[in-house]
């Protein structure tokens, strides 16, 4: 299964970094590493949420809808250029569901501090990528069976207990939640 910073190298991956880096004004480079960053702490957020009864019961729900079929990966180009609109609608109300409680802005100002980006394209950036993300993970869904803690780890190219942990040690420091180091929210992760 590959992960999904595997995703950002194929041709729907590029197509997101070409349209979000127009969208927003910022260079390609810099637009990639915003996803490469924002992406497996998002995967964290929603690990830690299916760990609940109901997380899970509503990212199954999710991830089962046509609208989360994988189809967007193969018609990304064709939603991306004029009009983001649409697109960053979806991704708002994904984003609402998996950040809750200052945890988006947290991980919007945590992204802008490393990568010089301004919080505000940051978050646009991501948004635009979640309907993205959904699709890769419903179409993964699809063709695996498993459940969501394998789904969600294989995602993130992680297995296993110890990696499973240090998947939650990430998102937590994106998301402002461990600070062993007493920094910024970004613990020891760089």
């Amino acid at each position: 299964m590959a992960s999904i910073l595997d995703l950002l190298k194929t041709e729907a991956g590029q197509n997101l970094i070409n349209g979000a880096s127009k969208e927003v004004g910022v260079s390609k480079e810099k637009t990639g590493s915003v996803l490469s960053m924002a992406l497996p702490a998002i995967l964290g957020a929603m690990k830690s949420n299916a760990n609940t009864k109901e997380g899970e019961e509503n990212l199954n729900k999710a991830l089962e809808s046509e609208e989360h079929d994988g189809s967007i990966l193969n018609n990304l180009s064709g939603m991306l250029g004029g009009d983001n609109s649409s697109l960053l609608g979806k991704g708002a109300g994904i984003l609402g569901n998996v950040l809750s409680g200052g945890k988006e802005s947290a991980l919007t100002a945590n992204i802008s501090k490393m990568t010089g980006v301004d919080a505000s394209s940051v978050g646009k950036i991501i948004k635009m990528a979640m309907p993205l993300v959904m699709g890769f993970l419903g179409k993964q869904k699809q063709n695996s069976g498993g459940g969501l803690s394998s789904l969600l780890g294989s995602a993130m190219g992680t297995s296993g207990d110890k990696d499973a942990s240090m998947l939650n040690d990430i998102a937590g420091n994106f998301l402002g939640g461990n600070k062993k180091d007493g920094g910024g929210g970004l613990g020891g992760l760089f």
